[in-house]
């Protein structure tokens, strides 16, 4: 997943991003290092935070935004 990518993007630590998307340091930890996979709500509240694709995060896509059909 991107996440670091769009984190370090942000200037933003882990914590600061697990406090703003309600969840804690080490889930953002694990969500980084690929030791542990987001659940569809997450998924949801990380793209929706970071204006992205959910494709994007998951690494289906190059483009970030969201495709027009």
């Amino acid at each position: 997943m991107r996440l670091r990518g769009l984190r370090k993007g942000k200037r933003m630590s882990q914590q600061k991003l697990a406090i703003e998307l309600g969840m804690n340091q080490n889930s953002v930890s694990r969500y980084e290092t690929g030791e542990r996979e987001a659940d569809y709500q997450t998924l949801i509240s990380i793209a929706d935070y970071f204006d992205v694709s959910i494709d994007y995060l998951l690494e289906r896509t190059d483009n970030p935004r969201f495709l027009k059909q």
